[in-house]
């Protein structure tokens, strides 16, 4: 165990997200058991020979992607839930959202003779303001080793935040890593998968989490509709967006779509409010201030 894994949680978390606010990235080392990843790895060999290649440059001719991993593996919930990572995740995100949910996970292939990616940045799928709030915070974990001549992910360090509108100077970084290790960057990173001139398979799969007020750039309910997702743990499904973000936001009939995951009718359900302390508190003074009122009227 090196100096950084014996570390307590909480600094780690503060540590990594220092690092990600500063560099637009960081790198953890030995994350989880290499045994985990070599049986998600094994687990998705049957799918990936199924899955064609992708139609479009962006995508990559040679590069193979498929997604709702929590379908295709019993190990994914381990990557999507690892506790450092979440934590990290939840902690970055937390200034612009009251939760966060899964925007994504996908298993890529970047195939021998493969073109470098286009760069980009993902917060540039939603159209709010940029420079001023992070929008998501990607993971990618390597499956297979990650070298510059395979396809490693080659991202610009320092550009990401306010840079947003900028194309850096010279060539990016191709993040070399081993299974186990995950690499962390922000929405606003720029950033792409590389060149494959090698004659070996690059294999990885990415997690990434947004504000919980986004639509997320996978649809996680037709991904895991309740049927599905009444199978996960609470607290995987609240992630996939089997929970409300406050105050009432993505609700069914005013209730949590947790209820979805029960045995039940929606009929009959009174609407009930899911409010923020702040606003619950604001609301408490309103209705007192109306009851007073009411009463000193009706002489009480």
């Amino acid at each position: 165990m090196d100096e950084t894994q014996a570390m307590p949680l909480d600094t780690r978390v503060g540590q990594a997200v220092s690092e990600l606010m500063r560099d637009g990235y960081c790198i953890l080392a030995d994350v989880v058991p290499k045994d985990l990843i070599d049986g998600l790895n094994a687990g998705l060999d049957g799918r990936f020979a199924k899955t064609p290649f992708c139609d479009g440059d962006f995508y990559g001719r040679r590069t193979k992607r498929f997604g709702s991993l929590l379908r295709h593996s019993p190990r994914a919930p381990q990557l999507v839930m690892q506790p450092l990572v979440l934590r990290i995740a939840e902690q970055l995100l937390a200034p612009w959202c009251d939760r966060i949910r899964l925007n994504l996970t996908q298993a890529i292939e970047i195939h021998p003779g493969a073109l470098a990616q286009y760069p980009h940045r993902d917060q540039d799928m939603w159209q709010g303001p940029k420079g001023e709030i992070e929008y998501l915070l990607n993971v990618i974990w390597p499956l297979s080793p990650f070298t510059a001549a395979n396809g490693a992910t080659v991202l610009w360090p320092h550009s990401h935040g306010a840079k947003f509108a900028t194309m850096p100077d010279g060539p990016g970084v191709a993040v070399e890593m081993k299974p186990g290790s995950a690499l962390l960057f922000l929405g606003s990173t720029l950033h792409g998968g590389g060149e494959n001139i090698s004659q070996t398979v690059r294999r990885g799969v990415i997690v990434s989490y947004c504000l919980g007020w986004l639509r997320s750039f996978e649809n996680q309910f037709l991904a895991y509709p309740p049927e599905v997702a009444r199978h996960f743990d609470s607290k995987l499904a609240a992630l996939v967006g089997y929970a409300q973000h406050r105050p009432n936001l993505g609700n069914i009939e005013g209730q949590c779509p947790s209820i979805l995951l029960k045995s039940g009718s929606l009929d009959g359900l009174a609407a009930t409010d899911a409010l923020r302390g702040d606003q619950a508190e604001a609301l408490a003074d309103h209705v007192a201030t109306q009851e007073a009122a009411r009463a000193d009227l009706l002489g009480e």
